[in-house]
């Protein structure tokens, strides 16, 4: 019974953590919709860089042993980022700018996203490291 009690706290602490991500990927999608137009998927590229900037940030936390993984690894890293981050949004984003003719977009949103993200996790994970001396 407290294995059971447990496994549904953790269900439970990723379905809010997901909630809570989706809603925020949406208010995100909506602000960057009004900032800078559909003519590219900033939207996507803002959560994915963001996304990754909070997973090198917590792992660096977990890591370094200011913070315990429990709650937080179900909570924030698989419910939060991964409702909130888009990587499947991306694909089709991508795709999408290549089957319109695109290609030169596509290959832009590509760069930056693979390279800003892995970016904002190392950066993520380096401030963490000058905090926690």
């Amino acid at each position: 019974m407290i294995n059971t009690m447990s496994t549904w706290s953790i269900y439970l602490l990723i379905a809010l953590g997901g909630a809570f991500g989706a809603s925020m990927r949406f208010y995100i999608s909506q602000l960057m919709l009004n900032w800078l137009g559909k003519g590219f998927p900033f939207a996507t590229l803002a959560v994915n860089i963001s996304g990754s900037l909070l997973m090198g940030a917590l792992h660096g936390l977990i890591e370094q042993g200011v913070i315990e993984v429990g709650v937080y690894r179900p909570l924030i890293t698989i419910g939060f980022l991964g409702a909130f981050t888009t990587f499947s949004t991306f694909s089709l984003d991508t795709l999408l700018l290549i089957q319109q003719g695109e290609v030169l977009k596509a290959t832009i949103n590509i760069l930056l996203s693979v390279t800003l993200c892995i970016f904002a996790a190392a950066l993520g994970m380096f401030i963490v490291s000058i905090f926690n001396k």
